[in-house]
């Protein structure tokens, strides 16, 4: 009876260490199927089969377009970055080729204009010392790269935070907002899904073919207990002024009596029409 009790004791506790281990895709990773979709990463592995430890048959480099076949239960995690093995067909020449690649090295979003090519991708994690506590974090590091076919023009790059500030992502091309010299303006967006999870907003300058990254504004907040929001007031935007961009920050927490505590603060920053700085 010992040896049955001990023998279910051992698959209960490999049962739930399998659980415990068990790695998730990030959301902002996952791609439909028939949908096209461009490499981020530079010159990218194709695999015989999805795994790191199959056979390469190929690379591709940034910008090159990929149509996404099918999407494989099988997910890597490298290092805040987890993403499935996707199956893809691509353009080589005359030749339709297929082989699998790790959804990660794949853009979350990108964009035309212009003539140029815009890439928002997440490249590699990092360990970066936390100022508050002095520990080591992991932190995701995006970025936003301009391609005149695949030639690399100029790129930026910015953090993102860990795993579980990567469930959804958005990437557009708004207007200039009327700040001297500015083509127009990228915009980048991470965010979490749970209460207390932060969302990043990178805004990118794009002037003379170059790429211009804003300070990252950040947001975050948990069911009316507290949030603390950032926000860009630009020249056109309500509130704005010529040749500047206002940083608005506001705090609010429930104190012990479930009152509502609110603070907020601002900082302008000067813009002379190439670059930027705190006035």
């Amino acid at each position: 009876m010992k040896t049955l009790w001990s023998a279910l004791l051992i698959l209960m506790l490999q049962f739930f260490t399998a659980q415990e281990n068990e790695v998730y895709a990030d959301g902002i990773f996952g791609f439909e199927e028939n949908k096209t979709q461009k490499i981020f990463t530079d010159w990218t592995r194709v695999r015989l089969d999805p795994g790191v430890n199959t056979q390469i048959v190929d690379s591709l480099q940034t910008n090159q377009q990929v149509v996404i076949l099918k999407k494989e239960e099988t997910v890597l995690k490298l290092g805040e970055r987890a993403a499935n093995w996707y199956k893809i067909s691509y353009q080589k020449g005359e030749k339709t080729l297929e082989g699998y690649i790790w959804g990660g090295n794949l853009c979350v979003g990108y964009r035309n204009k212009n003539g140029y090519d815009f890439l928002f991708g997440l490249s590699k994690t990092i360990d970066r010392k936390n100022k508050e506590s002095n520990e080591t974090e992991k932190q995701n590091i995006a970025g936003i790269k301009v391609m005149e076919g695949n030639i690399l023009i100029d790129e930026v790059y910015f953090d993102t935070g860990r795993g579980e500030e990567l469930s959804s992502a958005a990437f557009s091309i708004e207007s200039n907002h009327k700040l001297q010299n500015v083509e127009f303006t990228l915009k980048a967006m991470v965010s979490g899904e749970a209460c207390g999870i932060a969302s990043y907003d990178q805004y990118v300058l794009f002037k003379d073919k170059k790429l211009i990254a804003l300070p990252q504004l950040m947001n975050v907040g948990d069911a009316g207990a507290f949030y603390h929001s950032e926000e860009y007031i630009f020249p056109n935007d309500k509130g704005g002024i010529p040749n500047a961009f206002i940083l608005k920050t506001e705090d609010m927490e429930i104190d012990e009596k479930d009152r509502e505590k609110k603070k907020s603060s601002s900082k302008t920053y000067h813009w002379n029409g190439s670059s930027y700085k705190l006035k």
